[in-house]
């Protein structure tokens, strides 16, 4: 056990200094994010707006098979939307009765690429629902995690390809003992996620 921690610890330490440094690529490209608005020097608007493809030559180069999954990839909007719905009421009704934090739609809905005025209309409106459709999937699997993690917190047999946030705290497959002594302490084991809700 105290190896995983160790890899975890090591791993949370990489994807802190992963986001640095992606923050200070971001800097490179000479932008600020003041107040959650992403600010752009002045040269570079103007050449942002110098190289945006007009939306007409955006959709002839895209072909003809390209255009014909649009109402498939579109399609997808309407359960997608539901299942926000669904998972948010979920959420604000359950976790309070389980003792689970809420999970922050916001830390994972991040919709600002259609601010970038190298995109045109459509390139936006396909970011926009790219970062709605990714950050959903997020902020669902973080719900379903802690849901997990409440009710069966057991790790499986085959360690699945990728595990989730809270996957650590799980019990070990198959060992019974540990699993009545210890359920009811990791059920309620998210002090971590209150600790970083207050910093």
């Amino acid at each position: 056990m105290r190896k995983i921690d160790d890899i975890i610890a090591r791993m949370e330490s990489l994807e802190k200094e992963l986001a640095e440094a992606f923050e200070q690529a971001g800097g490179e490209v000479r932008y600020t994010i003041e107040r959650k608005k992403v600010r752009f020097t002045r040269e570079v608007k103007r050449q942002h707006k110098l190289l945006v493809k007009k939306w007409m030559a955006y959709v002839y180069e895209s072909g003809f098979l390209m255009i014909l999954t649009i109402p498939v990839i579109w399609g997808a909007v309407i359960p997608a939307v539901l299942m926000d719905l669904t998972v948010s009421i979920y959420q604000r009704i359950c976790f309070p009765i389980y003792g689970i934090p809420s999970v922050r739609r916001g830390d994972f809905m991040i919709l600002d690429r259609q601010s970038l005025s190298y995109l045109n209309w459509i390139e936006k409106l396909n970011c926009v629902y790219c970062g709605y459709f990714n950050g959903l999937l997020g902020f669902v699997r973080e719900v379903a995690a802690r849901t997990e993690q409440y009710w069966c917190p057991v790790r499986h047999a085959r360690t699945p390809h990728s595990v989730h946030s809270r996957y650590r705290f799980f019990l070990e497959y198959g060992d019974a003992e540990s699993y009545r002594e210890r359920l009811e302490t990791v059920r309620r084991q998210f002090d971590d996620l209150r600790a970083h809700k207050k910093s």
